[in-house]
C-alpha cells in the first residue's frame, strides 16, 4: 500500500507539495504500474548494448581552475566534474558498478568513470538533483564524506534519505527557487524541471527533483540532471530570471520509447530546444553511453543531437555530446 504520509519529507503545503506528494503545477502525474509493466513487456525497439564500450580516461583533472575560466569534465552519465571560480563542484556523482536497489542485478557500466575517483582534486561541493538511483548513489556519497567531506545542496527530502544511509558530511535541501551563497561571488538557486522522485515502490514523489542555476564570476551555469519538455515553461523562466547561460548542461539519453519517456526524459531535439529557450551559449548533452536505461542504443543519442543541432541552426561547437573522460574548457559567454 501506498505510504499514508511522506517518507522523507514533512513540510507546508505549496503549490507543489500537496502535504505528501510533490508535483510540477498543471502537469498531472498520469503513469501508473501498469504502463511500466507494458514498457517492460514490449520488444518493439529495444536496440541491444554491448557488454563493454570504452570511452577514454581524462587526464588528471586541475587542482583548482581559477577565476572566469570553466572546465567540465565527464565522469560518466550525469555525473560531472564542474571547476569555476576556485571551487570544485560535483554533479551528481556516481562511481558505483551498477545503479540499482541492489549490487548484484540492474544496469551496469559499459565503461569506467571518466576520472578515477582516486584522481579527483579536493571536492568542495556536492549538487544533488534527484533521488533515482542513477544521481544519487550512497556508496559513492559515503565515500565522498570520508575523505573529502564537500558541502551537499539538494532539494527538499532528499538529505532525509542520506541521513538515514549514515552519509556523513554538511548537507542542506532546499525548494525550488532558493538561492544558496557558495563561496564570494558564486551561489546556485534551485529550479523547477519536470521529473519525478522514487526509491522504492511506495515513495514515489515524496522527495523533490531540482535543476540548479550557478551564479559564478565567469557567468551563469545551468543544470539539468533528468526532465521531460512540457510546455518548456521551467526553461524560458530561467532566461526570465537569469542572465543566459554560459553553459547548460543537459540530458539527451534514456528517451525511448516516446510514449513512456516523453514526460521525465527529454530527446535530442527537447534537449535543443531547451538550450535555445535559456539562450545558452554552450551545451554539454549527458545521460547516454554509460548504463542501459531505456530502449535507443547506445550510440543513438549523439546520432540524433547531429540531426537536431542541424534543424535548429546549432553549431556542433556550441552543443557537444560528452562522454566519459571527455573534457571541455568551455569558453567565455
Amino acid at each position: 500500500m501506498p505510504a499514508r504520509r511522506n517518507a522523507y519529507y514533512q513540510g507546508p503545503r505549496s503549490d507543489h507539495f500537496d502535504g505528501r506528494v510533490f508535483f510540477n503545477p498543471g502537469r498531472p502525474w498520469t503513469k501508473t504500474p501498469l504502463d511500466l509493466l507494458k514498457w517492460n513487456l514490449s520488444r518493439e525497439g529495444k536496440e541491444p548494448w554491448p557488454a563493454q564500450w570504452p570511452a577514454t580516461r581524462a587526464p588528471r583533472p586541475e587542482a583548482r581552475v581559477e577565476g572566469d575560466r570553466l572546465v567540465l569534465t565527464a565522469i560518466g552519465h550525469a555525473s560531472f566534474l564542474l571547476q569555476t571560480a576556485g571551487l570544485n563542484i560535483l554533479l551528481d556523482p556516481v562511481w558505483s558498478p551498477r545503479v540499482s536497489p541492489v549490487r548484484f542485478a540492474g544496469p551496469q557500466r559499459v565503461n569506467a568513470p571518466g576520472v578515477a575517483f582516486e584522481e579527483l582534486p579536493a571536492i568542495d561541493v556536492v549538487l544533488l538533483t534527484h533521488n533515482h538511483y542513477d544521481h544519487l548513489d550512497v556508496d559513492t556519497l559515503g565515500r565522498l564524506g570520508r575523505e573529502h567531506a564537500p558541502r551537499l545542496v539538494t532539494a527538499l527530502g532528499n538529505d532525509s534519505i542520506l541521513r538515514k544511509a549514515g552519509i556523513a558530511m554538511p548537507m542542506s535541501a532546499h525548494d525550488w527557487g532558493e538561492q544558496i551563497a557558495l563561496a564570494d561571488g558564486v551561489s546556485v538557486t534551485l529550479a523547477e524541471c519536470y521529473h519525478w522522485s522514487a526509491r522504492g515502490l511506495f515513495d514515489r514523489r515524496h522527495a523533490l527533483w531540482t535543476a540548479f542555476v550557478l551564479e559564478t564570476p565567469g557567468g551563469v551555469i545551468y543544470h539539468i540532471g533528468d526532465t521531460g519538455y512540457g510546455d518548456g515553461r521551467p526553461f524560458r523562466a530561467v532566461r526570465e530570471r537569469f542572465a543566459a547561460p554560459r553553459l547548460a548542461i543537459l540530458p539527451i539519453g534514456a528517451y525511448e520509447p516516446r510514449w513512456f519517456m516523453k514526460d521525465q526524459h527529454v530527446n535530442p531535439d527537447e534537449a535543443v530546444r531547451i538550450m535555445l529557450d535559456t539562450g545558452a551559449v554552450h551545451a554539454a548533452g549527458h545521460h547516454w553511453g554509460t548504463f542501459k536505461l531505456t530502449d535507443e542504443g547506445i550510440e543513438r543519442p549523439p546520432q540524433a543531437l547531429e540531426v537536431a543541432r542541424r534543424q535548429h541552426g546549432v553549431a556542433a561547437e556550441r552543443f557537444r555530446p560528452m562522454a566519459p573522460g571527455d573534457v571541455w574548457e568551455v569558453p567565455p559567454a
